[in-house]
């Protein structure tokens, strides 16, 4: 069995190399899954021998003759697993480098890994930023399971496909009138963070521009939005590293300067998102606000 992030370039990626690797290994292609962060907890873990990509280590991970590769942050090392970890590599890097060891390897996965490498760490600075960029919208526009099946589980089949002048028509169209709207509608969260509300574009990359504008006060920028399961989450964004210590609070996680958490289930939409933010991490300015933030834990308790 190998598992894999549903929700981005890195996780398909990945997911496929170890997929290819496993077959080559073991004579054999196991079974993928692909899960996303609000999903992923609830799986039940009784498989003997498991592969997974892209997805944060945790202590119910650390099994014996389970595999690790990824990238993200984690509080404690595994004892039993084996875990193959680079916070400057993306999981499809790690993964390819896997691959190499066992003589798996071509010019055009040399380039996929490279521009999927881009894009998940977001090297802006990086010539191939804007290309990779396009590559990683793939997944994200059209699906994990939709293009796999598109491509047929070949991942060679991605490079210069026909629907990334899809996706770079959008983002030359789309990206410059969201971030002149999204400039404008900039909301106070504290004297740091700062809600950015967005209609239109590559969230990513227009809160990435709202970053570096000298005009913007705030060092880290939040983008909340509800998922069709009612899930309200926050995406944190920074250069200075500050955006994994305010998803830290939240009980999240991520990059230093990509972050993010699940908010409460009694958050129940964008605006309550913003409230509760401006709540929690502004306490002193809002005497009582511990005892609203804490209230949701014992929603449905009935006192004596």
């Amino acid at each position: 069995m190998i598992i894999t992030h549903e929700s981005d370039l890195d996780g398909f990626l990945s997911g496929l190399l170890l997929q290819r690797l496993a077959s080559i290994m073991f004579g054999e292609t196991p079974r993928l899954e692909a899960w996303n962060n609000l999903a992923w907890p609830t799986r039940q873990l009784r498989e003997r021998v498991m592969w997974v990509s892209d997805m944060t280590f945790e202590k119910r991970l650390d099994q014996s003759g389970w595999l690790i590769v990824d990238h993200h942050q984690f509080a404690k090392p595994p004892s039993q697993a084996t875990l193959i970890h680079d916070a400057n590599k993306s999981a499809s890097l790690l993964a390819y480098e896997l691959c190499k060891s066992n003589s798996i390897s071509s010019p055009v996965l040399d380039r996929l890994v490279h521009l999927s490498n881009v894009a998940d760490l977001f090297l802006v600075d990086d010539p191939d930023f804007d290309l990779a960029c396009d590559y990683a919208n793939l997944v994200k526009t059209y699906g994990f399971w939709p293009l796999h099946q598109l491509l047929e589980g070949e991942p060679e089949r991605l490079l210069d496909h026909p629907l990334l002048k899809v996706i770079k028509v959008k983002r030359e169209i789309e990206d410059p009138i969201g971030y002149a709207w999204s400039k404008q509608h900039i909301q106070k969260i504290t004297a740091e963070l700062g809600y950015v509300e967005t209609v239109v574009g590559n969230t990513n990359l227009i809160v990435h521009k709202l970053i570096d504008d000298p005009q913007v006060p705030y060092s880290t920028l939040v983008t909340i939005y509800r998922r069709s399961n009612g899930v309200v989450l926050v995406s944190l964004r920074s250069s200075t590293g500050d955006a994994i210590k305010i998803a830290d609070r939240l009980k999240g996680g991520g990059h230093p300067n990509a972050a993010g958490a699940s908010l409460p289930r009694s958050v129940a939409n964008v605006q309550d998102g913003v409230d509760y933010l401006r709540r929690f991490l502004n306490p002193e300015s809002n005497p009582g606000s511990n005892l609203n933030i804490m209230g949701s834990a014992f929603d449905g308790l009935k006192l004596p």
